[in-house]
């Protein structure tokens, strides 16, 4: 598959009535977001599951790498304006993931991490995820969104349940024991009532 015909919408913003919130994303760039995730891949909560507590220079360089990679965008996302999350949102088909499923040409994949820890304990995380994967299905041949976390997380892993998510199996990734999950687009629209939303922006 040629990467460069497939496209994603680059801002989302959407109010989310359940937590009276704005939730927004943005993709990262160096100048604005380099200290930011430096500082919360080096937290205690993200280490462990994460594992890019590097040096800044060395983040410098994930990064410079990860922005320019195609099969993927990453984004910081802000509560009512406020950064406090990291995203990474890819094309399953190019990604690794595809080893373990008979990806499609559309499949979306996605990563996420809390970063700011004022905003962990809050209950945020499902209302986080669920205009992420609101945000993805934008594209409307997308018709499932994968995940992997790490199987020791079972904390993400309920999250990702409530959300729509299905855990489907294990699978050993070079880095982690991955929990494979699917959330297809019809159960998605079906457990959400689009009430709790005001409409959509995008840039």
């Amino acid at each position: 598959m040629s990467k460069s015909i497939l496209t994603r919408k680059e801002n989302f913003t959407i109010y989310d009535r359940t937590i009276d919130k704005e939730i927004s994303f943005r993709p990262v760039t160096l100048t604005e977001d380099l200290q930011r995730i430096h500082q919360w891949m080096n937290c205690p909560h993200v280490i462990p599951f994460w594992k890019l507590n590097f040096s800044l220079e060395k983040m410098h360089a994930h990064l410079t790498k990860a922005i320019a990679d195609p099969h993927q965008t990453l984004y910081i996302g802000s509560l009512n304006g406020v950064p406090m999350s990291y995203w990474e949102s890819y094309w399953a088909m190019d990604d690794i993931i595809a080893n373990y499923y008979p990806a499609e040409k559309f499949d979306q994949g996605i990563h996420l991490l809390i970063g700011d820890t004022q905003f962990l304990g809050q209950g945020l995380a499902l209302p986080l995820l669920r205009a992420m994967t609101m945000f993805q299905f934008q594209t409307p041949e997308t018709q499932k969104i994968m995940t992997e976390p790490d199987a020791r997380n079972q904390k993400m892993i309920h999250i990702f349940k409530k959300c729509g998510f299905e855990f489907q199996k294990e699978i050993d990734l070079p880095d982690k024991t991955g929990a494979l999950m699917k959330c297809d687009r019809t159960k998605f629209e079906k457990l959400w009532d689009q009430n709790i939303f005001s409409p959509a922006n995008f840039d």
